[in-house]
Order: structure tokens, then sequence, then C-alpha cells
């Protein structure tokens, strides 16, 4: 059996200090594999955002280790920590963060643009990812002027030039009707399954997590429960 993608061991997180602090994470361990889709589920406050930060290297535990593909996040810094991040994993978040003055295709590269790939390759990456979620006719457009679903496939295509091992999904159809949120959870799961991209889903809507391969259900800081929710 091939190692772990994600491992993370022990992992507390805690903020402020004597009466002011507050344990976010009291002590978690788990396994992710490659090509898993993975709910982490749980109320408001849970600390699933929490989490969701340190496997994606935004932060760092107080204590214990995350492991990527066998080796310990610790020592990344600087660099080396960017260039990790931005080559491994791809964000989609409830918030599109889009910037929205500029075109679709100015935002589709940004990733690229900060790893200092070429203006001709990056161009040629942002476009093909468009039109793989059916945007190419809205490169030249402002981002401004798109839907919420457009907005949202722009974002998504935004996480895959970089091609990612893992796509991390926080809340990502939260400001989307449900139509419209369908036709994203299909094309996250569509990824996932077709192109091997693990898929770790930040949620608190139970119908999203039933179609992950695994459930991780955490409740104040702890593990409560960890299941396969999926044939």
């Amino acid at each position: 059996m091939t190692a772990p993608l994600l491992e993370v061991a022990d992992v507390t997180r805690s903020y402020g200090r004597g009466q002011n602090r507050f344990d976010a994470l009291r002590g978690v361990s788990f396994e992710i594999r490659e090509g898993e889709s993975v709910a982490i589920v749980g109320k408001s406050g849970s600390g699933k955002s929490t989490l969701m930060h340190l496997l994606a290297l935004l932060d760092e535990p107080s204590t214990g280790t995350i492991s990527l593909a066998g080796e310990n996040t610790a020592g990344l810094r600087g660099r080396t920590l960017n260039r990790t991040r931005n080559k491994t994993f791809g964000f989609v978040f409830q918030q599109f963060f889009l910037t929205p003055n500029t075109s679709v295709l100015d935002n589709v590269v940004l990733p690229m643009k900060i790893a200092g790939v070429p203006l001709r390759e990056r161009t040629r990456r942002g476009l093909a990812a468009l039109e793989q979620l059916g945007l190419a006719d809205k490169a030249k457009n402002k981002a401004t002027d798109l839907s919420g679903g457009q907005k949202q496939r722009t974002v998504i295509a935004r996480a895959l030039v970089n091609n990612p091992r893992v796509i991390f999904a926080d809340e990502p159809t939260g400001n989307l009707d449900s139509a419209t949120g369908a036709v994203v959870e299909d094309i996250l799961f569509d990824l996932n399954r077709e192109h091997g991209i693990t898929l770790i889903v930040v949620t608190h809507d139970e119908d999203l997590a039933a179609r992950c391969d695994r459930r991780i259900h955490i409740k104040d800081g702890l593990i409560v429960s960890e299941s396969e929710v999926a044939a």
C-alpha cells in the first residue's frame, strides 16, 4: 500500500495565551490517500476550517506533525513553502476571491504568474482550463460581469491551472442556488474521479459530504467519527 498523501499526527492548534487561549484543535490524527474524496464536516466553530488551513500549509500546528507525501512539512519555509503550496494545492472557496475588474483569464492564470510560468504558457494553460469548464467564451470578460455559477467555475479553473494533486473546497456551493451548486459539485467530483485529483471538502452540508468517499466529523477540535460514506 502506498504512503498517505497527507498524514496528520496528533495535531493541535491554539490561539492566544493564558485566560485568552483558545484550543481550536485538540489532538487530531488521520490520513488521506491520493485520489480520495474526503469531507471534513462540523458546525461553525468546530475546528474544520482551522484544520483545512493546516492541511493546505497556510498555517502551522502548535504541536504534532503534518506530512505531505511522506515528508514532514515543518521544515518548509519561505520560497520552498510557497512553491510547494502553489504546485500541490488548488483552492475553491465559498467567497470567490476574484479580482473584479480584471479579465476572467487574468484571474485564472494568477497562480501560474506567481509560480513564474512564462506568459505564453500560462495563457495556453489558462485558456485550456477555461475550455474544460465551459468558459472559453468568457476569457476576456471582466470577472464582475459573471454570474455566481460562472464565478465559481472560474475559481475551479484557477485551481486547476497548476495541475494540483489536491483541491481544497471550502463550502464551495455556499453562495450558489441549489441547481448551480449541483453543477459545481459535479465538476469537482468529475475532477476527482476522472483525473485522480484528491478532493478535500470542508462543509456542514450533509448532502455534499455524502458524495465523498469518506467523512471526517469534527466537533470542539476533536474528531468524533470517521467513516466511509459512499459506495
